[in-house]
């Protein structure tokens, strides 16, 4: 029988599937690069707000205490927004007439609340509690960055699994003492090994790495 195909098919079909595994293995690394870039993660982004708020001048400056604006953050899984009637209660006496917080007065006379632009916004079907990581000695730095110096919010970290996950197998790298955790200016003075490896035992802190914690 007569060959049908001449032997140089082989050699296209070899080239072929090495350019095929090749395309593939391509989209796979350019993927990995996109979602760890910054244009999907948002990381080093400020979001538009309709009111420019400023942690650098809040925090840093004035030196409002995190947990001012944000109660439920110790009791609750949600840090918390802010209600205007927060914001008011400066801002009837302090540039109560700036234009740029007209938003801010609106929302107070209506009693309609004001819409931010979430920063740190996780899938809805990842589970996270604030209280819990303040209660284990987790600051407030460790997952947000310095907002003191951040004249607009932007995310400091991914927020990928694996970023989580970099705390939950080593918590004693993170963990600082519970009464600094809302305090951007504090500074570890000791060795952070020897204080985490402490603080874990202390604040009896797991390594808790089953899917289930965070994916119910």
């Amino acid at each position: 029988m007569a060959q049908l195909f001449p032997r140089k098919i082989n050699t296209i079909a070899k080239l072929s599937i090495i350019m095929g595994l090749g395309l593939v293995t391509g989209i796979l690394v350019l993927g990995g690069i996109l979602t760890r870039g910054p244009y999907y993660t948002q990381v080093g982004i400020a979001r538009e707000q309709k009111v420019p708020f400023s942690h650098k001048h809040h925090v840093g400056g004035v030196g409002i205490d995190c947990r001012f604006c944000h109660t439920s953050v110790e009791k609750g899984a949600f840090a918390g927004i802010p209600p205007t009637t927060t914001c008011m209660k400066c801002h009837s006496q302090i540039f109560a007439d700036a234009p740029m917080l007209e938003p801010v007065r609106e929302s107070f006379r209506t009693g309609k609340p004001m819409e931010w632009t979430k920063v740190h916004d996780l899938p809805d079907y990842v589970y996270f509690d604030h209280s819990i990581h303040v209660k284990k000695g987790v600051s407030c730095v460790t997952c947000h960055g310095q907002v003191d110096k951040m004249p607009l919010m932007m995310k400091k970290n991914t927020l990928h699994m694996e970023w989580c996950l970099s705390c939950h197998r080593n918590p004693e790298k993170f963990v600082g003492l519970r009464e600094h955790v809302a305090d951007p200016h504090w500074k570890n003075t000791e060795d952070q090994k020897t204080l985490g490896t402490r603080l874990v035992k202390e604040y009896k802190i797991k390594k808790l790495t089953d899917c289930s914690v965070c994916h119910r």
